[in-house]
């Protein structure tokens, strides 16, 4: 068996996306039956800048138009998960053992009824708007880490 420190992160972004109240999109994943939610993220493809990645995952697994979101801020430096062992090996083709993940906060500027998760490669089983202080507690525990450091790092923008 592969030592899971042998294997790299997958190169990703992930997606904070606030709407008029400063609430925060979260999904619950298609792949899973647990009751956690999480943030659009996606890889990146070879040769694409984190931000086009950004705005193409988000466009992938929410629907949402490029035209209605605006970038606040792109979190400084880069954020790691450890996927937790039952997982190293079964989830991306066992080549990665977590992610490196730069992070994106947006405005939502549209309306609710511009949101689709029924996209043609849908992620995504339902959605909402949570407050961000609820999320280290309605994620998987794995990410727990990685929300509260995605959270402090755009604290300034979510009072």
């Amino acid at each position: 068996m592969t030592d899971p420190t042998d294997l790299p992160y997958r190169p990703c972004v992930g997606i904070m996306l606030l709407n008029r109240d400063s609430d925060v999109f979260v999904g619950q994943r298609l792949d899973s039956t647990l009751e956690a939610w999480q943030m659009p993220q996606g890889g990146i493809d070879p040769g694409e800048e984190p931000l086009a990645t950004a705005i193409r995952e988000l466009g992938e697994e929410t629907g949402i138009a490029p035209r209605h979101v605006e970038l606040i801020a792109e979190a400084p430096g880069e954020f790691h998960y450890d996927l937790p062992p039952e997982l190293i090996g079964k989830v991306w083709k066992g080549k990665y053992r977590g992610q490196v993940q730069r992070w994106f906060l947006f405005r939502f500027t549209g309306r609710d009824s511009d949101i689709d998760i029924e996209t043609a490669h849908p992620e995504f089983r339902a959605w909402r708007w949570a407050a961000a202080d609820d999320l280290p507690t309605i994620i998987v525990p794995f990410k727990r880490g990685l929300y509260q450091q995605v959270l402090a790092a755009f604290s300034s923008h979510l009072t």
